[in-house]
């Protein structure tokens, strides 16, 4: 008898999801090579798959530049105490649905480091997604304005990690301030939230034109948030090729 192709082997592959109690009989049939066959075909798949979720998760996070925090500079950030950078670097923060807010002057890494923790939550298997302040109101306000709001807060509430940049840097109507409240909202002790400003909280009233509301953003922020306060010369102009 001839062995079967490389062809049919694929085509049943295709056909076939794996069952556990069929995979448990065949393998107690096999010898030992046989066995550590079956089990290097499994960790290559399951390699497979993992590798191909980071990629559509990456792909789905929408980040502007894919960051990583090799080489990144921590001598800006000012940390909370009890707090550090493995601690960061390490995402068990958002176990607990815990937030950061940076916070300081531009230039000084807060959107590297909000991409670059929007991607290791990606690289470690769970979805993220990153919004400039603008872009997730006007998101919110094109799926407003087409009866899919609920949908688009559905989708973004599934998220691990939701990341908030440049908060304050363009101004905010009553309308995209009370979509954007959702969202924060929505995110209170379920998932994480990063929020980049160049803005102390007593100015926040003036971006969202309403101190109550403000108020309450900034409660559920302060809950179960840290703030981490940057501070330096802006890394663009040090790096420009304008003098």
């Amino acid at each position: 008898m001839t062995g079967a192709s490389v062809q049919e082997i694929i085509d049943e592959g295709r056909n076939v999801p794996l069952t556990g109690s069929i995979l448990a009989d065949w393998a107690r049939r096999g010898t030992p090579k046989q066995r550590d066959y079956l089990l290097g075909l499994l960790t290559a798949e399951h390699a497979s798959r993992q590798h191909s979720r980071r990629v559509r998760l990456l792909k789905a996070a929408g980040l502007p530049a894919l960051k990583s925090l090799d080489g990144y500079d921590w001598g800006a950030i000012r940390f909370p105490d009890g707090f550090d950078r493995h601690q960061l670097a390490g995402l068990a923060w958002e176990d607990d649905g815990e937030d950061l807010v940076c916070y300081g002057d531009v230039g000084t890494g807060k959107t590297h480091l909000a991409c670059a923790l929007t991607a290791a939550t990606c690289q470690a298997g769970d979805p993220a997604r990153y919004f400039t302040a603008s872009s997730l109101i006007a998101h919110l306000r094109d799926a407003s304005h087409a009866g899919r709001l609920d949908r688009a807060l559905a989708a973004i509430a599934r998220n691990r990690l939701v990341a908030i940049d440049e908060l304050g840097y363009l101004p905010i109507d009553p309308e995209g301030a009370r979509l954007l409240f959702q969202v924060i909202s929505n995110a209170y002790e379920h998932h994480s939230l990063i929020i980049t400003t160049n803005l102390e909280f007593s100015r926040w009233g003036a971006v969202f034109g309403d101190d109550t509301m403000a108020a309450a953003i900034i409660d559920r922020l302060v809950h179960h948030g840290r703030l981490l306060h940057f501070h330096g010369d802006s890394w663009r102009v040090q790096h420009a090729l304008m003098a």
